[in-house]
């Protein structure tokens, strides 16, 4: 037999799922599905970590399932991606994919987050993006950042700069 409190808590609990289960159905409904490009060209690493923080962010917002993101960086931008211990063999300033830098990076692109890398920056500053650079493979390389921010734009991707 059910009392009064028992009632009482079933109800509470009904209506916070309610209000919060169904925050996740309202924000794919005013969202929908999203084509989005975040563009990264400074090494500044606490400005880089929120832009992963944005990303991260977004996803939560929106939905892995509706959003098709993309992280095109060029100059300064592949110090996220460059390993501390290759800043030497490159003539960029700094190696910011430290093992928590990775570890992010990693969780993003497990949730469908691509990351594109420019050619001209790779060969402009030195890079071997097999040896310098947190796990890029050739798919990942652009031949150019600024041309394919441009790219994107034109196929109906949103421009972000965080």
């Amino acid at each position: 037999m059910i009392n009064h409190k028992s009632k009482l808590l079933l109800a509470v609990f009904t209506s916070f799922l309610l209000l919060f289960g169904s925050a996740g159905l309202v924000a794919g409904e005013r969202y929908g599905k999203q084509k989005v490009v975040y563009h990264i060209n400074y090494d500044n690493p606490k400005a880089q970590a929120g832009a992963l923080r944005n990303i991260q962010n977004h996803i939560n917002a929106v939905g892995a399932e509706n959003l098709d993101l993309k992280v095109v960086m060029h100059g300064k931008g592949l110090s996220l991606l460059l390993e501390p211990d290759a800043v030497k063999n490159t003539k960029l300033k700094y190696g910011n994919a430290t093992d928590e830098v990775q570890a992010k990076i990693s969780g993003l692109k497990d949730q469908g987050i691509g990351f594109l890398i420019c050619a001209n920056t790779l060969r402009g500053k030195k890079i071997s993006y097999e040896d310098d650079l947190y796990d890029v493979s050739k798919e990942d390389i652009v031949p150019s950042g600024v041309a394919e921010l441009a790219h994107l734009q034109a196929k109906g991707y949103a421009y972000i700069k965080p």
